[in-house]
C-alpha cells in the first residue's frame, strides 16, 4: 500500500435529495460515510479535493477523513459521474478497522516487456481491476502481472497468472482474461464489419443510451462508479 494515506477534512451535511445540486454548483461535492451498521454519515467537501483524492486513491488506498471532532480511516466503495460532464457527482466512503479484512479493487497492469507488441501484434487489456480481499494494511497499490508469455495469436493472460502479494486473496474469478493478443488486420476487420458503431458513441453517450432503455423498461438505471447515470435519491 502507499506509504501516506491521504487526510482529508469534511463538513457534516444537513442538504439532501435534489437540492444537492446547488451544493455542486458552489463547487462542493457530496459524499456519505458509512461506518459498520452505523447510521450514515453525510458529508461533503470541496470538489477540487475531492477529486484529487479519488484521482489518487482509486478503490484501494486508504484515506483518513475528519469530520468534526470524530476520526475515519475509509475506502472509497462507489463514485458516481455525471455522463454528460464528465464529473464526479457524489462520493461513497466505507470505515474500515485495522484488524478486519476488507475488499478492495486493486489497478492490474503488465509487465512492460510484451514480446508480441515487439512483432507488431495488438495486445487487447480486458480487465483493468480485480476485488481482492485483506487487511487495509496489505492492500497493494497495483498488481504487476508477467506478459512474457504473449507472443503469438491467441495468447493470453488471465486472473489465474496473477501472483498476489502475502495477505492479499483474489475475488475475482480466477478464469477472466486480462489481455488477449490479436492480429492487427483481423481487429480491422471486425472494427468494419461492426460499422463502427462502438467508435460512434462516447462512453458518456453509452451510458445515456443505457439511462433511456431502463427507463423505457420502467427501471432506475444503474448507479456505478464507472461513468452511470447518478441518482437524485443521495443521501
Amino acid at each position: 500500500m502507499a506509504d501516506e494515506d491521504i487526510s482529508l477534512t469534511l463538513e457534516k451535511r444537513t442538504i439532501t435529495g435534489k437540492a444537492v445540486k446547488q451544493l455542486r454548483r458552489d463547487g462542493f461535492l457530496p459524499a456519505v460515510i458509512h461506518d459498520h451498521g452505523k447510521p450514515s454519515i453525510n458529508v461533503s467537501g470541496a470538489y477540487l479535493q475531492l477529486h484529487r483524492a479519488y484521482l489518487q486513491a482509486g478503490k484501494h488506498q486508504l484515506l483518513q477523513l475528519k469530520v468534526g471532532d470524530q476520526s475515519y480511516t475509509v475506502l472509497i466503495k462507489t463514485a458516481e459521474f455525471d455522463p454528460r460532464k464528465h464529473r464526479l457527482n457524489h462520493i461513497v466512503f466505507g470505515a474500515v478497522k485495522s484488524d478486519e479484512k476488507v475488499t478492495a479493487e486493486i489497478p492490474v497492469r503488465l509487465s512492460d516487456d510484451i514480446p508480441a507488441e515487439k512483432m507488431s501484434l495488438v495486445v487487447i487489456n480486458q480487465l483493468d481491476n480485480v476485488e481482492v480481499e485483506a487487511l487495509p494494511k496489505d492492500l497493494p497499490d497495483e498488481l504487476v502481472i508477467d506478459a512474457s508469455g504473449l507472443i503469438e495469436i491467441g495468447d493470453k493472460v488471465s486472473v489465474s497468472d496473477i501472483v498476489p502479494p502475502p495477505g492479499v486473496t483474489i475475488m475475482t474469478d480466477p478464469t477472466h482474461a486480462i489481455a488477449t493478443v490479436y492480429e492487427p488486420s483481423a481487429l480491422a476487420a471486425a472494427n468494419e464489419s461492426a460499422g463502427g458503431a462502438a467508435e460512434a458513441e462516447t462512453p458518456a453517450e453509452e451510458a445515456e443510451t443505457a439511462g433511456e432503455a431502463a427507463e423505457t423498461e420502467g427501471a432506475e438505471p444503474a448507479a456505478e462508479g464507472s461513468g452511470s447515470t447518478p441518482t437524485e435519491k443521495e443521501s
